[in-house]
């Protein structure tokens, strides 16, 4: 935060309030204000509506090429007023009596749903099918020079300008490149961040743009990811990502921050990343946000609100002895987006669905959704999964589909 320092009149203040000025949009510096309030979670109960939306329409059976589950759900409301969902590994097909998938269903690497204005998903939206007419990813995979599937998983999105004062709007979509790999990286060796471009208002895809593949020599646990949140804030849109040291030995991973002028999101050159001082254009050059005493943190895939004059920052709590997420969702606020952030305080208990505990179910993901924000409250969601019987989540839909909480937002005493 700015150092406050006492001025002379006359000259003098002319002087200063021009320095002022220039602190706060020194496009180099902190757009953070002087000081700011400070916001932390102080109470929750479960969004019965949200989670049983997703329920009814993963129940519904009127088509074998929708969602009937899937996790990493982040949104953005679009322009008119309907809310684009993004979902990475999806299954789809039929669900049957009893909660169950039908066997070996159909999945994909991503896709993303459509809810109206009023709140009922519509529609899931794919890629075109295979050679084997089966339904592809709406952001379609590759594979490396060995033949090995890469794919890549959607992150936050957000609605700007097809380009700099257009009037045209377009969605920009972060996506995860990642490839297959040994153990420890069951779920694919970080690779690079993508950006693809949705038309407006058909959705359609219309081109994926490399942004930063950090150096394939590197340790993957050290390479960062962006996406796992964005915020446009005046300006500029902040893309939050981490590294994934929380793969090996339970360590928890480091949050990094770029932005974009409001326009530049899928063009790599305009992007700049907080080095701990400034902005630098090289990626290399990142360091991770401050997080004062508690520098183990976050996961890799935490998300970011702005409410009032507060960023507020919330994870599953990393910060525990042994460095692994818990199953408390934590939150820690900052006036900046490149922090220092203070923290953690208790949000929330994720609650488990009926029989997730007994199935060995985890909660994770947290994620703000921010376009469903109430007086004093914000909505959050977060996806559940069992990894250690992936046999479990096709006998219960219910342990492999988001679930949603509303938390209630008090001012840091």
């Amino acid at each position: 935060m700015m150092r406050r320092t006492a001025i002379g009149s006359g000259t003098g203040v002319l002087l200063a309030l021009a320095l002022l000025a220039w602190v706060l949009t020194d496009p180099d510096g902190g757009d953070g204000p002087a000081g700011c309030g400070g916001l932390r979670a102080t109470g929750w109960q479960p969004d019965e509506r949200m989670t049983g939306e997703f329920a009814r329409y993963g129940d519904d059976n009127l088509r074998s090429d929708d969602w009937t589950g899937g996790d990493g759900t982040r949104s953005v409301r679009l322009p008119d007023g309907r809310t684009l969902w993004l979902s990475a590994d999806t299954f789809l097909d039929q669900v049957h009596p009893g909660a169950r998938r039908v066997p070996q269903p159909s999945w994909v690497r991503n896709s993303a749903l459509v809810m109206s204005p009023g709140g009922r998903m519509e529609r899931t939206l794919l890629g075109e099918p295979g050679a084997d007419g089966r339904p592809g990813a709406l952001f379609p995979g590759t594979a490396d020079a060995d033949g090995g599937e890469v794919w890549r998983w959607p992150a936050q999105a957000v609605v700007e300008p097809r380009s700099p004062g257009s009037g045209e709007q377009v969605v920009r979509v972060l996506l995860w490149q990642r490839e297959e790999g040994a153990p420890p990286w069951v779920f694919g060796v970080p690779r690079a961040t993508e950006v693809a471009t949705l038309s407006l208002p058909g959705l359609e895809l219309e081109s994926i743009d490399p942004l930063h593949r950090p150096d394939p020599a590197t340790a993957p646990e050290t390479r960062v990811l962006y996406g796992t949140s964005a915020v446009r804030e005046g300006r500029w849109t902040y893309v939050f990502g981490a590294d994934e040291r929380g793969v090996r030995g339970g360590r928890a991973s480091r949050a990094h921050v770029a932005r974009a002028p409001e326009g530049r999101l899928a063009d790599a050159s305009a992007w700049r990343y907080w080095n701990g001082s400034g902005w630098a254009a090289e990626p290399g050059a990142a360091a991770a946000m401050d997080f004062g005493e508690h520098p183990d943190s976050a996961t890799n895939t935490y998300s970011v609100a702005r409410r009032g004059d507060s960023w507020l920052l919330l994870t599953m709590d990393a910060g525990g002895p042994d460095g692994k997420p818990s199953a408390t969702a934590v939150t820690y606020w900052a006036c900046d987006p490149a922090g220092p952030w203070h923290g953690p305080h208790r949000a929330a208990e994720p609650p488990l669905p009926p029989g997730g505990a007994e199935a060995g179910a985890m909660p994770y993901n947290p994620q703000w959704h921010a376009e469903f924000g109430g007086d004093g409250s914000l909505l959050a969601g977060y996806d559940v999964n069992v990894t250690q019987d992936t046999a479990a989540i096709q006998r219960d839909v219910a342990l492999y589909r988001p679930r949603f909480l509303r938390l209630t937002l008090r001012a840091v005493p």
